[in-house]
């Protein structure tokens, strides 16, 4: 049973992931009534977080070409999810960002509880 819990938590945390680009776009989309700015901020900030995760944080520092551990682990996925959160509640989805930057939170203490980390 713990297992399959643990399967869950890692589950989540993809669809966190997910959540984040979701967010960011969304933001970029709601963030001007041009057109060509929506299309800069809805495509160049999923793209900019993609790149910045891809680098240092993909497959919890095992895929990326700069693995970051310990405390700059914990702080780049406070910037990549807090960001997502604050995509969240730029784009006036105030509670979304909250149930967002919760589950992000229970993601995060579980995974150090059972060394998912």
């Amino acid at each position: 049973m713990l297992q399959l819990a643990k399967h869950a938590n890692a589950a989540l945390m993809f669809f966190l992931e997910l959540g984040v680009l979701f967010s960011v776009g969304y933001w970029g989309f709601t963030l001007s009534p041009s057109w060509a700015i929506k299309l800069l901020a809805g495509l160049g900030g999923p793209a900019l977080f993609i790149a910045a995760w891809a680098l240092s944080g993909a497959g919890g520092g095992a895929n990326a070409t700069f693995p970051l551990t310990g405390l700059a682990r914990a702080a780049l996925e406070i910037l990549w999810f807090g960001g997502g959160a604050l995509a969240l509640y730029a784009s006036g989805l105030t509670t979304s960002a909250a149930v967002f930057f919760t589950f992000f939170v229970l993601n995060a203490v579980l995974r150090i509880i059972w060394k998912q980390v």
